[in-house]
């Protein structure tokens, strides 16, 4: 990345393109990529696990496109890098939200001319304003489909059954939710990563599979529903000889 869009300190690491640097992108500065390597070098496996996710995203955008969906809202998106929603379903109308400012600034850069597609720089554990902002972006008394492929990660359980509740109370049926989590993999090596991420980012909130699908309540999950990220369905894209431990569960539902 070589320009710097206004209001973006590119010596201060941003989990942001840290993301896009494991992905192979080329939306980061020098401090992210030093900050990603020390990641990697305390945990090589978050390469992987983030093209697992990345390859997860465009099963489910596919799935969408192929369901008719034309409009889709990304709640804690990051960056729209490359690859992202809006390139999967470029006749769909794409909202990315993120509640970072330095992230909106960037991510408006990135999408500088871009038709029917835009960032929004909101807070999504305050729904009821999210709702009244994205008014203007979508018709949500259409069918339209909100991702949380990661947010929820960092959101407690309370705040994150709320806005799940307000965002089904307030769209019609045939919307879609579409979430991803982590889970538990590795007990053992789980509170060195939890501190190691809690100084990089924000607490990580880690969920049972059972626990993930209480956010589904009120969808029909649909096939093949709630699974590991790697074995929704074989994706040429990823490299599966790494032979690691998933990420965590995904799974998309429909309103009922």
């Amino acid at each position: 990345m070589e320009a710097v869009p206004e209001g973006v300190d590119p010596s201060v690491p941003n989990v942001a393109r840290m993301y896009d640097y494991y992905l192979g992108g080329k939306d980061s500065f020098a401090a992210d990529r030093a900050a990603a390597e020390q990641i990697l070098q305390l945990f090589p496996d978050t390469r992987h696990a983030a093209l697992e996710n990345r390859a997860f995203l465009r099963r489910a955008v596919r799935h969408l496109v192929d369901a008719g969906v034309d409009q889709i809202v990304d709640l804690g998106a990051g960056l729209p890098t490359q690859g992202n929603t809006h390139e999967i379903a470029p006749r769909a109308r794409v909202v990315y939200v993120d509640y970072d400012a330095v992230v909106c600034a960037h991510g408006r850069a990135l999408l500088a001319g871009g038709e029917n597609v835009s960032m929004l720089q909101a807070d999504l554990r305050k729904p009821d304003e999210l709702l009244e902002r994205l008014a203007g972006l979508v018709d949500l008394d259409r069918p339209t489909a909100f991702l949380m492929l990661g947010v929820l990660h960092f959101v407690p359980d309370e705040e994150a059954y709320e806005v799940v509740r307000r965002l089904r109370e307030a769209t019609p049926a045939g919307c879609h939710l579409v979430v991803s989590h982590a889970i538990d993999a590795k007990p053992d090596t789980t509170p060195e990563a939890l501190e190691i991420y809690r100084k990089a980012t924000a607490a990580l909130h880690l969920r049972t599979p059972e626990e993930i699908a209480r956010f589904f309540d009120g969808f029909e999950l649909l096939a093949p529903g709630l699974v590991h990220l790697r074995d929704w369905r074989p994706d040429p894209d990823l490299d599966d000889s790494a032979g690691v431990v998933s990420i965590g569960y995904g799974g998309v539902g429909r309103k009922l």
